[in-house]
């Protein structure tokens, strides 16, 4: 019998490796997404009643909040959630939006510095046909790029390499936070 990891779709051997990444099932399976379907309480809200190490939170501010994506595109793939439960940018305060995009600034500043980072990614999905997983609560996305990032992996395997966890992350960003001018 043949080894199913090297086997193609009609059962030949196809020499194609294959690096499983399970943990994003969950993710798709809507773990800690709150779905239409399902009853999971919204992540972004109950994440700050959390301690900043469990939580994963990097930074607090007076109306938004820094925290690491348990489900990262990249290594310190961050979020810049609202305190407040309001799912789309026009329904912030001008201090509540000027808070997020403050934030989001210095986040890459940070990133810049504790990671290297080249470049960024920044996001808001508004609303969940255009892809929000958590639609229900605004965020934006903060996803540090380096030269070469997008290799191989992603296309072909299906997978992200993420070398560092997501714990040692949260304390590399959250020690550099206030290190800045």
């Amino acid at each position: 019998m043949s080894d199913p990891v090297l086997t193609g779709g009609a059962g030949m051997p196809d020499g194609w490796s294959r690096l499983w990444a399970p943990h994003r099932m969950s993710y798709i399976s809507g773990e800690n997404r709150p779905l239409e379907e399902n009853d999971v309480p919204c992540p972004f809200c109950s994440v700050p009643a959390l301690d900043d190490e469990e939580g994963l939170i990097v930074f607090r501010g007076r109306e938004a909040f820094v925290v690491m994506n348990l489900y990262p595109y990249n290594a310190g793939h961050l979020l810049i959630c609202a305190n407040r439960h309001v799912p789309d940018l026009t329904d912030l305060t001008e201090s509540e939006r000027n808070e997020i995009f403050s934030l989001t600034a210095h986040a890459m500043k940070v990133l810049r510095k504790v990671s290297g980072a080249k470049g960024f990614n920044l996001g808001m999905n508004q609303g969940a046909v255009s892809g929000a997983g958590v639609a229900a609560h605004i965020h934006q996305h903060v996803v540090p790029r380096w030269a070469g990032d997008a290799n191989f992996m992603p296309i072909i395997g299906q997978t992200k390499v993420l070398p560092q966890l997501l714990q040692e992350t949260r304390k590399s960003l959250a020690d550099g936070w206030n290190l800045l001018d």
